[in-house]
């Protein structure tokens, strides 16, 4: 089952791609997204990854949390669900 994680203080040159990259030095990465403002396009600064594995998103969350990426600490931990 994936593992969805949240990723936050981006810098706002941090694409889908980058945020892939990063996780992926720590397991399988099955979706990485940067989200963006519906008017500009402009990044918002977070994001989510899905990992494949839970162990997977455990050792890249233990890795990546609060590692400095572009003068950015990172925040780094489990997405909550999203209530609607």
């Amino acid at each position: 089952m994936a593992t969805n994680i949240y990723v936050g203080n981006l810098t706002f040159n941090t694409t889908s791609a980058d945020l892939r990259k990063m996780f992926a030095e720590h397991g399988e990465v099955t979706k990485a997204q940067v989200i963006e403002d519906r008017d500009t396009g402009r990044s918002r600064g977070f994001g989510f990854v899905e990992m494949a594995s839970a162990d997977e998103a455990n050792k890249a969350i233990g890795a990546l949390n609060g590692k400095n990426v572009d003068g950015r600490q990172l925040t780094v931990n489990l997405a909550k669900e999203r209530s609607r």
